[in-house]
């Protein structure tokens, strides 16, 4: 099997062979771009030498001869003294993973060499032996970069210069002759098959498998060798390197981009050792070389289709590429890259679709932290996007109070339903405990506020009124930073950047929607949120979560429903009333799109204090006559798991005046918005359903409230009846629970946790990160949807329902996974007709639907 490819032989399709590097230097070598004579050991031998731990005789042998054609086409020798052939050895995966693995750059350099070379030039051949003991010593050998450091920067003082490139010829040979004490140069052909092993072993480094863990990239691919002729931009003032990409990756503005130093290695720009010129002074000082990396930037663009990352090197007044690769770019640019390109006419409309990271659009739509250079003062898990920056506040009560009037920081162990008040009063949210799946976590990204979550460095004392992190006290009142978007917690106020819905991102988002076949809806309680998903392009409403609403200034009314019995009726016509004015106001924000309105799903006691606060209280000061009432109801209405308890639909079989209660509310704001001139579209959905008999029971409830409302107004309107699917149970039998309504909606947060028999809220927290790490779970199947279990009772239920009812029955998913790339594209696989997601994701939703029609 061939292992070496000279780079006449390779292209840009051998990605995977010859890794990215080398199979974009065989691609622009054979388009005629100015390359130097090289080759490219594959991956399949880097993944040989891991197998035997050794270069083979065989691999050996190739490279040799691959050497051979090198030295004919230079007219150099490698190794020889007259006319020395230098190499480079560089890493090249098949995946790009920057300044991960190693590079090894002036190799084939030994005394006699130097001196040789000397005579021609003599300041270039000591600068160039340097820098190659330098790395070689360091890379290959594994002497300490320090000791290396340490020579040069003394040798500097001495001669009071700050550059290295402003050393004499003395000190260069002074310096020369200290790195040869710290080793020997071992001769050219063994430089060369030790920098080898070295790369190849460089796949494995620390840094490297941690690039890949975080990336989510496999450990299995190996990584390709580039070995090419050096060519040096330290041979004086007519010599630079550089690294220029195409357009501006960072705004995507079609203009080069870059910067470059005169008389340096590429390598000075990487290590920071010298400060570079921009771009736009190349085109002053050397328009000519200006103007021909400008027109090789234009046909790498036109060839490749995509704005690249070049590097260059000139030699004596000879542009070389070293490297192509497509360029990393911010969000901003990539949509802006994607969209001129179509204008352009080098891509299509569908390359446009599929070429931005659906993901990436979250940078776009919320405030950021401009710059990283503040360094954090804790850190926890990235749980809603953005940043913000506020008054640290302890409880939920003053930031209801005070977030109007003041920017505040809610800061809390763990946040409750109870805290609702709170929370959509505060600029972000920070917790001590929970993960990206906990309370905090989903009501911050469905609100659109930042939120970092489990940041365990925190101890709050909220009875004092300071917290400590890592040593540092704050107290209630002082400034933080939260950037819920790396989990990062920073001390002051930190300037932000605004999001922006550019207008590239608006027509990139109607260039998707002619693709897309999933209709994308929202999940909004309030009108502001509705109007804000009409802003980022919702059709509707996928799911209003009414328990949301009982919450707040309300709760004592629905505490009364719950605690008083003889006053139970009053409470529900006063929550009728309040109800109504949810709903009027919703429709009206909505016309004409529908909504589909979540009756009750969460237990009673989710409304009353904690337990374990009340037991503290008996405990420390005693309760009152009020305070023993309450008390007394959690203990009657407290279970062993409340998640799989007394909630939803069973509560409402049991108790129906509350479900009653909610349809009069829905049809009466319905017949309320349509007299004031808007169109409604009201869908009322009954949760937690496992059998159809359930949803039969509730239904009759429902219907003859709804029937009433119709024989006072003396008219009818249209409505749907419908159910959440959210336990296994409801997806084995949706043909029956079909035969009953008019929609199902997938809860999958709650089919994750029936199926997989996890809380979200402990897993995240105990031990899914570790699962996934360590491969025993893909993904968390939280953030994610697991197609294997979760995903394939979704197939059976979506196969089920259509078998009874075809297309007349529409099927959706609300929550988490409806706002993420990989499970939106796997609903639009079994065949769903809608996604609702966080008003923040819908441009996200809108993306990856398009996206998912087009893959296929």
């Amino acid at each position: 099997m061939k292992r070496v490819y000279l780079f006449k032989e390779g292209s840009k399709e051998m990605g995977a062979l010859l890794g990215n590097k080398g199979a974009q230097l065989c691609e622009m070598s054979r388009i005629g771009i100015p390359v130097p004579p090289g080759f490219v050991i594959t991956t399949q031998a880097c993944r040989d030498y891991f197998k035997v731990g050794k270069i083979d005789d065989e691999l050996r042998r190739e490279v040799k001869e691959a050497l051979k054609d090198i030295e004919r086409r230079t007219g150099k020798k490698f190794g020889g003294v007259k006319s020395p052939l230098l190499v480079s050895v560089r890493s090249g995966a098949p995946v790009s993973m920057p300044g991960m693995m190693d590079t090894i750059l002036d190799l084939g350099l030994n005394d006699e060499i130097v001196e040789e070379m000397a005579k021609k030039d003599e300041w270039f051949a000591f600068d160039t032996y340097r820098r190659f003991l330098y790395m070689f010593g360091s890379i290959v050998l594994g002497v300490g970069e320090d000791k290396f450091d340490r020579i040069l920067e003394k040798k500097k003082e001495e001669e009071n210069v700050e550059m290295d490139q402003e050393l004499s010829v003395d000190a260069l040979k002074e310096v020369v002759n200290e790195y040869k004490k710290l080793y020997t140069p071992p001769p050219p052909e063994e430089q060369l098959f030790m920098a080898v092993e070295a790369v190849f072993k460089s796949w494995n480094n620390e840094r490297a498998i941690n690039y890949r863990r975080i990336n989510n990239l496999p450990d299995d691919l190996g990584t390709g060798v580039v070995i090419e002729t050096m060519v040096f931009g330290n041979m004086g003032d007519d010599s630079l390197s550089g690294v220029a990409f195409t357009r501006d990756p960072s705004t995507g503005e079609k203009k080069l981009y870059g910067e470059f130093i005169i008389n340096g290695q590429g390598e000075d720009i990487v290590s920071g050792k010298r400060t570079p010129l921009p771009i736009e002074e190349l085109e002053k000082i050397f328009p000519d070389i200006y103007k021909g990396l400008c027109e090789i930037a234009e046909k790498l663009e036109r060839h490749y289709k995509d704005m690249q990352d070049m590097e260059f090197t000139v030699e004596k007044g000879k542009l070389y590429m070293l490297q192509t690769r497509t360029g990393k770019r911010t969000a901003n640019a990539s949509i802006k890259i994607a969209v001129d390109m179509v204008k352009e006419g080098i891509i299509r409309k569908e390359e446009a679709i599929k070429r931005v990271d659906a993901n990436s659009l979250q940078q776009l739509l919320h405030k950021q932290i401009k710059g990283n250079h503040v360094k954090p003062i804790a850190k926890g898990l990235p749980a809603s996007p953005g940043a913000a920056t506020g008054k640290i506040c302890f409880s939920a009560d003053k930031a209801s109070e005070i977030g109007d009037e003041e920017r505040i920081i809610l800061v809390r162990e763990e946040t409750t339903p109870d805290d609702i008040h709170g929370v959509v009063k505060a600029q972000g949210v920070l917790t001590a405990r929970g993960g990206i799946t906990s309370h905090a976590a989903v009501v911050s990204r469905g609100l659109g506020i930042p939120c970092v979550a489990g940041c365990e460095s925190l101890k709050i004392n909220e009875k004092e009124g300071f917290m400590e992190v890592n040593k540092l006290i704050l107290r209630e009142g002082y400034t933080i930073t939260i950037d819920g978007t790396t989990g990062n917690v920073l001390l002051g106020e930190i300037e932000l950047i605004d999001a922006k819905f550019t207008d590239e991102l608006k027509i990139l988002l109607e260039w998707a929607d002619e693709f897309r076949k999933l209709k994308v809806y929202a999940n909004a309680d309030l009108p502001e949120d509705a109007e804000k998903a009409i802003y980022f392009g919702a059709e509707g409403i996928g799911l209003c979560r009414t328990e949301h609403m009982f919450l707040g200034r309300r709760l004592p009314i629905v505490r009364k429903m719950i605690l008083e019995e003889d006053k139970r009726e009053e409470a529900l016509n006063e929550l009728l009333e309040m109800q109504k004015e949810d709903f009027i106001n919703l429709f009206k924000v909505m016309n004409g799109r529908p909504i589909i309105i979540r009756l009750l799903d969460a237990p009673l006691h989710e409304f009353l204090p904690r337990y374990e606060e009340m037991i503290e209280k008996k405990l420390k000061n005693g309760l009152t006559e009020e305070e023993n009432k309450i008390f007394e109801k959690l203990n009657e209405l407290r279970e062993a798991n409340p998640m799989l308890g007394f909630r939803g639909v069973r509560l409402a079989i049991l108790q129906p005046e509350i479900y009653r209660m909610q349809a009069r509310a829905i049809i009466e704001a319905a017949f309320s918005a349509i007299e004031d001139g808007y169109e409604v579209k009201p869908n009322i959905e009954i949760p937690v359903v496992s059998d159809a008999n359930e949803i039969s029971t509730v239904k009759k409830h429902i219907i003859e409230e709804i029937e009433k409302v119709f024989q006072e107004k003396g008219n009818k309107i249209d409505y749907k009846i419908g159910a959440m699917i959210e336990l296994p149970r409801a997806c084995l039998t949706a043909d029956e629970i079909a035969e009953e309504v008019d929609f199902i909606s997938f809860g999958t947060n709650d089919l994750t946790q029936t199926t997989f028999g996890y809380s979200r809220d402990d897993a995240g927290k105990e031990f899914l990160e570790e699962y996934v790490e360590r491969k025993i779970l893909p993904d968390d199947p939280f953030s994610i949807i697991d197609e294997r279990g979760v995903g394939e009772l979704m197939k059976i239920a979506v196969k089920k329902a259509r078998e009874i009812k075809g297309n007349k029955i529409e099927i959706g998913i609300c929550g988490e996974h409806a706002g993420e790339p990989k499970s939106i594209k796997f609903c639009n696989k079994i065949g769903m007709d809608n996604v609702s997601c966080s008003p923040y994701r819908v441009a996200i939703a809108r993306l990856a639907s398009a996206q998912a029609v087009l893959e296929n």
